[in-house]
């Protein structure tokens, strides 16, 4: 006699993250407050695809960040064609406002989304490389007002979720204007400290990345190097102190962080991001900034914009940090059957059914559990009505109502059931 195949059971993927009850209601809680928050702002979403033409990361994240170079789920498909999965959300959005003409309406364009990214980095406490962002772009006008509303918005979507041990860092990166100038000081500056190789080689592509090394060998050799916010031009300053004296005017609590850094090439301007102690190394907790020249570098008109992404994998952890549990996120129903015997089983999946149907959440037990067993489902369900429909019940057409909480029962009209449930949930007698 032949034995039967044993298959060794499967693991995902390293560095991929599962979301399985209870912990999946609380991240869903979380995603949806941020998405709640964009659409209170006048944001619509958009939905994008998870991988795209791999020249557009490559155009508009930058070729020399380490998102690009070293970070990407890059492949060629059947047709040999060059894809990635996203890594960001930023550059997907813009192509698609350049594709279908939204920049051709009303501006600014204002868009939401969320979703997976994908980073091939290093797994460990808040570092996926699936991770879960809600992001938001503002597209097509330049005014610091813009720059104050979004950061603002990220700052009510985190204490929505009863967060507070947080803060936020703001800078400015100037522009196309100013930056060609900074760039060229900050260059000769860092041709003269003991670099490694590979960083001289990074300072001659991109110096201000070389500003976001975290080696304390390289940090301590970068205490006296020249900074953006001191080379920002009239225009850039003046842009800077106001979307500052916005955030001001609306309470927001701030940090200037001049030696901050994004690892995206195309941001200018405000830059901000949101730092949470108790992550630990992986402190960021979201952030953005304004991008003035993509759209035009990606094939479109010259407009600018301004966006963010905030983490939610992060979010759940800084939730963990302080110790707070959501409200409401329990996966419960309201109703919960349970039918003794094949008869009244085919009778009580029509009753669910038409519960469902009118709006009210129920499940019932599944399999051949007799009483006792199937009511410790009802009390796992977190049901506050539990059905009862056996052989008696049917013979009378009706069904017993039991309400768990205050362990009260009486028997109900079938026919009744939908709208005696009505008035109980509601209080009414």
């Amino acid at each position: 006699m032949s034995k039967k195949k044993q298959f060794q059971a499967l693991s995902a993927p390293k560095g991929v993250p599962d979301y399985f009850p209870p912990q999946s209601a609380a991240f869903y809680k979380v995603r949806q407050t941020m998405v709640e928050q964009a659409h209170l702002s006048g944001f619509q979403h958009i939905e994008l695809p998870i991988f795209e033409d791999t020249a557009l990361f490559a155009r508009g994240v930058g070729e020399s960040t380490d998102v690009v170079s070293k970070e990407m789920y890059t492949f060629a498909d059947r047709g040999d064609r060059s894809v990635t999965l996203r890594p960001e959300g930023t550059a997907g959005v813009m192509r698609s406002v350049i594709e279908h003409n939204l920049d051709r309406g009303q501006l600014p364009v204002k868009l939401n989304y969320f979703g997976p990214f994908f980073r091939y980095e290093r797994p460990q406490a808040g570092r996926y490389r699936q991770l879960q962002q809600v992001g938001v772009e503002a597209i097509g006008v330049d005014d610091p007002a813009l720059d104050a509303e979004v950061i603002a918005l990220a700052d009510r979507s985190f204490r929505a979720l009863g967060l507070s041990g947080f803060r936020l860092e703001l800078t400015s990166l100037g522009d196309r204007n100013c930056r060609p100038a900074y760039r060229e000081k900050l260059q000769k500056f860092l041709f003269k400290l003991d670099l490694d190789e590979e960083t001289r080689h990074r300072a001659e592509i991109n110096p201000l990345r070389v500003l976001d090394d975290k080696r304390p060998e390289v940090q301590e050799q970068l205490a006296d190097a020249p900074l953006m916010l001191d080379h920002l031009n009239d225009e850039c300053r003046e842009h800077f102190e106001t979307v500052t004296g916005m955030l001001d005017d609306m309470g927001v609590a701030y940090e200037i962080n001049p030696r901050m850094v994004r690892g995206l090439d195309y941001y200018t301007k405000t830059c901000f991001e949101f730092v949470h102690d108790g992550l630990g190394a992986q402190s960021g907790i979201g952030g953005g900034g304004r991008y003035d020249g993509l759209m035009a570098q990606l094939g479109g008109q010259d407009l600018s914009g301004i966006g963010y992404g905030l983490g939610v994998d992060r979010a759940l952890l800084a939730l963990e940090a302080e110790g707070i549990t959501l409200d409401g996120v329990e996966s419960r129903v309201d109703v919960f059957g349970v039918a003794l015997g094949a008869a009244a089983k085919r009778t009580m999946t029509t009753l669910i059914n038409d519960l469902r149907k009118a709006g009210i959440s129920a499940d019932m037990s599944f399999g051949d559990r007799g009483l006792k067993g199937a009511m410790k489902g009802a009390d796992r369900a977190g049901a506050r009505f539990a059905l009862v429909l056996g052989e008696q019940e049917l013979e009378n057409g009706t069904v017993a109502l039991k309400d768990l909480a205050a362990h009260e029962q009486h028997d109900v009209k079938v026919s009744d059931l939908v709208s005696v449930l009505a008035r109980e949930m509601n209080g009414e007698a």
